[in-house]
């Protein structure tokens, strides 16, 4: 197999799984602190990680630019919000319900683009979206119309978390271009630059809002390691696949985390998911299926 294959199934399978111990730390912290732990120990693994790239290729680090700066914090605080939204959502549904809904990243990504970009959708990239829609609706339990989503929580944060998701794909893009330098390099930077103003962001609301959860931490530090380790794999995965081959090829390959996220749902948490649930989360697969292969 080519090497972006397995890049994309090392994201995959680490994005799952770090979600999964999220949920497991959701338990024990509440949403701020548990969507903290995804940066604040990634931290260090993400400047070593930048360090080796900037090694290996004799290359300088680029210089910042505010156009630069502007995107890649719009992008961070998007990233935090979705993240925090998704772990709300599983308060309120199963592990891989949640984790559908937040799949209409790729949905609302489109419909953005369309918006802010002037990007022009296609007839199967509306079917998409109509599709998505559909699934959406079986997820959030309703049969009336779409304003009854939101008067679904879970549904409310989970497609939330997609559009926070969607708005920080958009940004992470952008300023990544506005490095102008290797596409590796400039993938690593951004990355880096994200996690430490989000770390800075979330560490500082901790300590002045909330510090018995830095308590809780240090408690669970094994797990917050875990998601650590994990979150910067998931990222390095995604980073080096998308430089390697085209982003609709490795979006598309990457929904293969559904299953893995099934397995942990009936698994690890022992979860039921009914058979209208299956049918939602079938739709929205499907949607990005015909969104990023033939739209």
């Amino acid at each position: 197999m080519e090497l972006w294959i397995y890049f994309t199934i090392l994201a995959a399978f680490m994005q799952a799984v770090r979600t999964a111990g999220q949920k497991q730390l959701s338990h024990e912290l509440n949403a701020i602190a548990t969507t903290a732990v995804r940066f604040l120990f990634a931290l260090p693994l993400v400047w070593i990680y930048l360090w080796s790239i900037k090694y290996y290729q004799q290359m300088e680090l680029p210089d910042l630019n505010n156009q630069f700066i502007k995107s890649a914090s719009l992008a961070a605080l998007a990233q935090v919000v979705g993240t925090a939204f998704t772990i709300k959502a599983f308060s309120y549904q199963n592990f891989a319900v949640a984790t559908s809904l937040v799949k209409t990243e790729a949905m609302l990504t489109a419909l953005l683009s369309v918006l802010m970009f002037d990007a022009v959708l296609s007839g199967f990239g509306w079917l998409s979206v109509a599709v998505g829609v559909i699934a959406v609706l079986l997820l959030s339990k309703t049969d009336k119309n779409l304003s009854a989503i939101f008067k679904s929580p879970a549904s409310a944060f989970g497609v939330g978390a997609g559009l926070c998701f969607a708005l920080a794909t958009l940004w992470i893009r952008q300023a990544s271009l506005l490095l102008e330098t290797d596409l590796i390099l400039s993938a690593a930077f951004t990355l880096a630059f994200m996690v430490t103003l989000q770390s800075v962001f979330v560490l500082f609301y901790l300590v002045y809002k909330d510090r018995k959860q830095l308590v809780g931490m240090t408690k669970h530090w094994k797990l917050c390691c875990f998601i650590g380790g994990t979150s910067m794999l998931g990222s390095v995965g995604w980073f080096t696949a998308t430089s390697l081959q085209n982003a609709a090829y490795v979006k598309a390959l990457g929904q293969i985390d559904f299953f893995f996220t099934l397995i942990i749902t009936l698994k690890i948490f022992k979860e039921n998911i009914s058979i209208r649930e299956y049918l939602g989360m079938f739709l929205i697969i499907l949607s990005v299926f015909i969104l990023l292969l033939l739209a």
